[in-house]
């Protein structure tokens, strides 16, 4: 590997892996680095630009992980360029190489491939890390993205705080410490990007406005100082394009270098949408409170009512009800209709889990996707 002294603690040599791109044509263009593993991503992309190739064009500002400049695909996942260092990289990259070698040879059995040659020994190998322009968003050059749609959605959901209803009052709007508290975690956005660049909903609906968006909308809606709540609710509750349309992968909350939660967030909108009566019911809406109804009812979901009550809205949408016919019918011929539905075991405790967590929502306690997800799981 070319170190020079121990490994941690002094230089070792890194082969970098840079997804170059024009507006016309993209390559991958390596450099070798002599680096220190605590040398962040961006003091390595630096000492390209200025001692190898200074065409090399990518992001940065701050570099202490407060303006979200240098967002960028590391090795495969979306990033701060200064805050990931080399060293805790590679360790992260040796820990995926272990657990695919171990998937691929369990204990005590054959490898898949009996012709492939053992491994070489790590300490012959030039460790390698790749840097890929982030997703969803057009590439300007080399690992500059195009934001522009970033910050439209952003716009699009208002994320300012309206008084307009409200006598101008003869000091400040003052807020209890526990009520800006609930501000804390989505106030740490720094609209860096990651989320965005990882959402699986925004790659396949580009009318989703993504996670960014709806973790600072989530903000509007806990803060009690805007007079625009039930509004708000109703445009975060359209169709796809708002919270009903994410997909709750989880990578948001798995990239995002703040900890600022957006999938925990876009549940609490949602949370809010449907303890909000005076919100036209959507079938994004009614899908969510029919499934609590039935696993309520049943401990799983009566796929026959499912449909007649989400799709169908209990005989009311004559579209939908037709809607359902082809579906029917081919169960039907491939003999996979339910005639009947059981219960399942434990179904009382698995009513009580729903109707304690309901109990809490109901005392002004917001309850999060994730938490009613592990209640269901619990059941």
């Amino acid at each position: 590997m070319g170190i020079k002294g121990t490994r941690w603690g002094c230089v070792m040599q890194v082969c970098f892996k840079v997804i170059r791109q024009s507006q016309t044509n993209a390559w991958v263009q390596t450099y070798l680095l002599d680096v220190e593993p605590s040398y962040t991503i961006l003091d390595c992309l630096n000492q390209i630009k200025w001692e190898q190739d200074g065409s090399l064009a990518f992001r940065k500002n701050c570099r202490n992980t407060i303006c979200g400049s240098c967002g960028m695909r590391i090795n495969g996942r979306s990033a701060l360029a200064c805050k990931e260092n080399v060293g805790a990289e590679l360790a992260r990259l040796q820990s995926i190489n272990s657990t695919v070698i171990s998937a691929e040879n369990p204990a005590n059995s054959a490898p898949l491939n009996p012709d492939r040659k053992s491994l070489p020994d790590a300490s012959e190998l030039i460790p390698e890390i790749t840097i890929a322009p982030m997703g969803n968003m057009p590439v300007i050059k080399d690992l500059i993205v195009d934001m522009q749609s970033f910050w439209d959605n952003l716009k699009a959901i208002d994320p300012y705080i309206s008084t307009r209803a409200r006598q101008v009052p003869e000091r400040e709007f003052l807020q209890t410490p526990e009520d800006r508290a609930r501000l804390d975690q989505t106030g740490n956005c720094i609209l860096c990007g990651a989320c965005y660049s990882e959402c699986n909903a925004r790659e396949v609906n580009p009318g989703f406005v993504g996670p960014h968006a709806l973790a600072k909308a989530y903000r509007m809606v806990a803060d009690t100082r805007d007079d625009q709540t039930e509004t708000r609710l109703q445009q975060y509750s359209q169709g796809t394009d708002g919270v009903w349309g994410c997909t709750r992968c989880l990578y948001c909350n798995s990239v995002c270098p703040m900890d600022v939660a957006p999938m925990d967030q876009i549940g609490n909108i949602k949370a809010a949408v449907l303890h909000q009566e005076t919100i036209a019911e959507s079938r994004p809406i009614r899908h969510r409170r029919v499934l609590i109804d039935l696993v309520k009812e049943g401990g799983w979901i009566d796929e026959r009512q499912f449909g007649l009550r989400v799709v169908g809205n209990s005989f009311r949408d004559l579209q939908g009800l037709v809607s359902l016919g082809p579906l029917g019918l081919r169960m039907l011929i491939r003999g996979k209709f339910p005639f009947g539905f059981e219960p399942s075991v434990g179904v009382e405790a698995v009513r009580s889990l729903i109707e304690a967590v309901q109990d809490l929502e109901a005392q002004g306690n917001p309850v999060s996707d994730s938490l009613m997800s592990e209640v269901f799981l619990k059941g």
